[in-house]
């Protein structure tokens, strides 16, 4: 049974386009678009037709960075692939990659075979794996050049993290020399792990343990100076090179000059490095354990560096790294020492919205805010154009974005499994009204009408982002 839906009169933005256009739904992808009121488009005829009048049509948001019941610190990320992904969708989300993790010890496909049976059969919109790689040896090597030709073509290492998750720098050129010869992308977490272990021990000697010593320990410099050691350790290894949620100025200053170089290098920020800061670390009591991520929260200064760098193109990428910890009993776990507190925040519902408020504010067009949120990622991550834009042939994944509503972000409004809102009480202008996911309704006039189990499953191909 064919199924058909037309959505009328609204502003199709993409990242190179904006036309008012109706969009044509076919069997769960995009079959045609054609001026509203043209001939053509009054001839259409479908089962279901959606009014946007005075409303966006844009493409499903895809968030390439996201941690769902990921292990860490003692605990687990609050949000399960259920949970996190129907939050997800009532944030103009469609599509999301998440990380699973090969643990020391263990094989890369232990680890992908651990997550793809968390995430089966609960996911509520599609979504798709990088892999963490924590123990680099000649298998591991070997399995990489299997898991790119099955679709999982990006692999994360870390800097950080000694004694969990941390690569040496011999580690990680081996990786990258892997991934030039198979075509698969490394992702970094670039922070020099081993200098702030000792800055963490030191601090905590002096009695220093209320969370915004987590911000004050992880140094910029050492995040820029991991940031500029990956970019050397690619450029010997031929490899192109994904930096995750950029913080700092100097982190920046570095891929800028990188890219000047014509180095296949990339960097991702996150909404809270854009409208967080080490103001909210320092809050009073121990609410600044909220804020608690790494990379950490800045001074406000370094804001302007990262909306220039997504200006200028030095940045790409807008990325969430939702990771949700709830206050009450996981947060509260480094009550005494700040180095206990678990490292994340949520924000995968929170994306779309923060970034259509900096369309709004002027630190971006609105072809800007669906190129980092929607058409890049599906590019740098090997989905596009199935994912990231609205075109004939692309997956139906459509969201009708209501420019004008009014909104306040509340931990008693949102739908991820967490106690608390990063940013409890911001008023937006913006809401996500419907949302389309290979052409289901997920989200109905702000009314959940999705399922777990209807998110499917989807390979890769290569980084189709790379010069």
């Amino acid at each position: 049974m064919s199924s058909r839906t037309v959505i009328r009169n609204g502003l199709v933005i993409t990242a190179s386009d904006e036309i008012h256009a109706d969009v044509l739904i076919e069997d769960g992808r995009i079959a045609a678009l054609a001026a509203s009121g043209t001939p053509a488009a009054e001839a259409w005829t479908a089962e279901r037709t959606i009014d946007a009048t005075g409303k966006y049509v844009i493409p499903g948001g895809v968030d390439a960075h996201t941690h769902m019941e990921l292990p860490f610190g003692g605990t687990f990320a609050s949000d399960t692939f259920e949970t996190g992904t129907r939050a997800a969708a009532w944030g103009g989300t469609t599509t999301i990659v998440d990380f699973a993790v090969q643990s020391v010890g263990h094989t890369l496909r232990e680890g992908l075979d651990a997550w793809h049976a968390k995430a089966e059969g609960n996911c509520a919109i599609d979504y798709a794996f990088h892999m963490i790689v924590s123990d680099v040896n000649e298998e591991t090597l070997k399995e990489m050049d299997l898991l790119v030709e099955e679709g999982v073509t990006s692999f994360k290492q870390f800097m950080a993290y000694p004694g969990v998750f941390y690569s040496d720098d011999g580690q990680i050129l081996r990786a990258m020399q892997r991934s030039a010869e198979n075509g698969g992308l490394i992702m970094m977490h670039a922070e020099n792990g081993i200098a702030i272990d000792v800055l963490v021990e030191q601090a905590l000697a002096r009695g220093e343990t209320d969370p915004r010593y987590h911000g004050e320990v992880r140094k910029a410099l050492l995040e820029a100076e991991a940031t500029h050691r990956a970019i050397k350790l690619a450029q010997v290894a031929g490899a192109p090179l994904y930096v995750v949620h950029v913080s700092a100025m100097e982190a920046v200053t570095e891929l800028a000059r990188a890219r000047d170089e014509g180095l296949n290098v990339f960097g991702e920020t996150c909404p809270q490095y854009l409208f967080l800061s080490t103001d909210n670390l320092a809050e009073p009591g121990f609410e600044g354990a909220k804020y608690v991520c790494s990379t950490p929260l800045r001074p406000k200064e370094h804001q302007a560096a990262l909306w220039r760098g997504l200006r200028t193109n030095d940045l790409q990428v807008v990325s969430t790294d939702h990771c949700p910890f709830c206050f009450v009993g996981q947060k509260e776990l480094g009550r005494g020492d700040f180095s206990k507190i678990p490292n994340g925040l949520p924000g995968v519902e929170n994306r779309m919205d923060l970034l259509h408020q900096a369309v709004v504010d002027g630190h971006l067009s609105r072809r800007r805010w669906i190129e980092i949120a929607c058409a890049t990622p599906a590019r740098m991550f090997g989905m596009y154009p199935k994912k990231g834009t609205i075109a004939p042939g692309a997956d139906a994944d459509v969201v009708i974005y209501d420019p004008h509503a009014e909104q306040t972000v509340s931990a008693e409004t949102h739908h991820m499994n967490v106690d608390y809102s990063a940013y409890e009480g911001r008023r937006i202008t913006g809401r996500v009204e419907t949302v389309l996911s290979r052409g289901e309704l997920v989200i109905t006039e702000r009314e959940y009408t999705g399922h777990a189990g209807h998110g499917a499953y989807t390979p890769r191909s290569t980084c189709q982002y790379l010069t």
